[in-house]
C-alpha cells in the first residue's frame, strides 16, 4: 500500500489520541476509590449481619425479660392474696400450715425470679451497648462510603471529560487520512493490542521495540517514501521519521 508521507506522520498523532483514551479507560477502571468501595461494600454486608445477629439476641433477651417480669407480677399477686387471707385470720391450723407453706414457696420463687431478671437486665445492657456499636460502625462506614463515592464520581467526570475532548481530537485527525491507510491502521491496532503504528526509532520498531534485521533495513531504505512499511515481527505499521536511522 502507498500513502502520502503526511498521512502516515499523523497516525503516529492518531496512535497518541488511541493510547491516551486506552490509558483513560484503564484509569476509570482502576481507581484506587473503586477497591476501597468494594472493600467497604464487603465491610458493610459483614457489619449488616453482626447487627442483625445482635439486634435478633436483644430481641430474645427484651422478650426474656418481659416474660420474667409477667412472671414476678404474677407470682407476686398470689403473695398478696395469700398475706390478706393470712391476716384476715379464722383459718383452720392445718390451712394456715399450708398457706404460710406456699408463701414461703412464693418468697423463694419471686427471689429466684427477681435475680434471673437481673442477670437479664445486664445481657440487656450489654447488647444494647454492642447493637449501639454496631449501628455507631454502621453510620461511619456509611460515611466513608459517600466521601468514596463523592471523590470517585468527581474523578469519572474528569476522566470523562478529558476522554470527550481526546475523541473529538481522535476524529478531527482519522477525518485527514486516507480511508485504505486508516482501515489498515484499525486492523493493525485491533491485533497488536491497541497498538496499529509507530514510529521507526533508531532501526527499532517502536511498537515490539525489535530491532529490523539486515534484509528489513534495506527493504526500509530503498521503499519509496509513499510505500506504507510494516513491521515483520508484530505487523504493526512502520512511520519512518528523521530519527529512523536509515
Amino acid at each position: 500500500m502507498n500513502a502520502d508521507p503526511a498521512a502516515q506522520l499523523r497516525l503516529l498523532d492518531l496512535q497518541a489520541a488511541d493510547t491516551e483514551l486506552a490509558q483513560l479507560a484503564h484509569r476509570r477502571a482502576t481507581l484506587p476509590q473503586l477497591a476501597a468501595l468494594a472493600s467497604r461494600e464487603r465491610q458493610g454486608a459483614e457489619l449488616h449481619h453482626e447487627v442483625v445477629d445482635a439486634e435478633t439476641r436483644l430481641g430474645d433477651v427484651e422478650a426474656e425479660q418481659q416474660r420474667l417480669e409477667r412472671e414476678v407480677e404474677t407470682v407476686r399477686a398470689r403473695e398478696a392474696r395469700d398475706e390478706q387471707r393470712l391476716q384476715a385470720g379464722g383459718l383452720p391450723a392445718k390451712e394456715l400450715e399450708g398457706l404460710q407453706h406456699e408463701l414461703a414457696s412464693l418468697r423463694r420463687r419471686r427471689g429466684t425470679l427477681e435475680d434471673e431478671v437481673l442477670e437479664v437486665m445486664e445481657q440487656r445492657e450489654d447488647l444494647d451497648a454492642a447493637v449501639a456499636g454496631l449501628r455507631g460502625r454502621a453510620q461511619d462506614l456509611a460515611t466513608e462510603r459517600a466521601a468514596l463515592e463523592s471523590e470517585r464520581d468527581a474523578s469519572f467526570a474528569e476522566i470523562d471529560a478529558a476522554g470527550e475532548q481526546r475523541r473529538r481530537d481522535r476524529s478531527a485527525v482519522a477525518a485527514e487520512i486516507p480511508p485504505d491507510l486508516l482501515a489498515l491502521y484499525e486492523k493493525a491496532r485491533e491485533h497488536g493490542g491497541g497498538v496499529g503504528a509507530s514510529a521507526l526509532r533508531q532501526r527499532r520498531c517502536g511498537a515490539c521495540h525489535i530491532e529490523l534485521s539486515g534484509s528489513e533495513l534495506a527493504a526500509a531504505r530503498h521503499a519509496a517514501p509513499e510505500a506504507v512499511l510494516r513491521c515483520d515481527n508484530c505487523r504493526g505499521i512502520l512511520v519512518r521519521t528523521a530519527d529512523s536511522g536509515l
